[in-house]
């Protein structure tokens, strides 16, 4: 069964290269992050103030949430830093945080080891800079129905196990830390 209050990262995760710097020298082209379309090229933002979880933020390129999730495996196991607004908080431990896209729909979570870092319920609606290392991990076709039934009975969201016909994955941060303030 997957959920989403496991135990969160592991340490071998955490070890892997990270995608952007934490210089102000610009990315170089040959970086293995896509950089065709403006918006999937990492931009650089500086370090942000508010309240700090964890390790904070320490790069200061930002790659978008809706690139990472065009292209998962283009940024597997790299060290990100991305934006975004807090679209919902776990209820039980405040484990992780839901970040949402430009599109509408695109939405990435990021997710700590529980109790390393505890979120506020009351964060929805405030904006983030997270960073942390992009997990991707494929689904069987019964997992994925596993992991569809644990969210409905969990978290209220519908679930019809008739509409489940091709296994997904599931994209996350395995987050270092983060930073949350009132306003972009």
């Amino acid at each position: 069964l997957v959920s989403a209050c496991d135990k969160g990262p592991t340490a071998a995760s955490k070890q892997d290269q990270p995608i952007a710097t934490a210089s102000a020298t610009p990315a170089s082209p040959t970086a293995s992050a896509p950089a065709t379309p403006t918006e999937t090229a990492p931009s650089a933002a500086p370090i942000p103030e508010g309240k700090s979880f964890g390790a904070g933020i320490t790069l200061t390129e930002t790659v978008a949430i809706d690139a990472i999730l065009a292209d998962p495996a283009a940024y597997k196991g790299k060290t990100v830093r991305v934006e975004g607004m807090i679209t919902d908080v776990c209820p039980k431990r405040g484990c992780w945080f839901d970040m949402a896209g430009t599109e509408p729909g695109k939405k990435l979570k990021f997710k700590v080891t529980d109790g390393e870092m505890v979120f506020p319920v009351d964060a929805k609606g405030q904006w983030a800079s997270a960073e942390g290392v992009v997990s991707v991990r494929e689904l069987s076709l019964e997992e994925t129905k596993q992991h569809a039934e644990y969210q409905a009975k969990e978290y209220g969201v519908a679930y019809d196990p008739a509409s489940i016909t091709e296994p997904t994955s599931i994209v996350r941060i395995d987050g270092t830390g983060a930073v949350f303030r009132d306003k972009k």
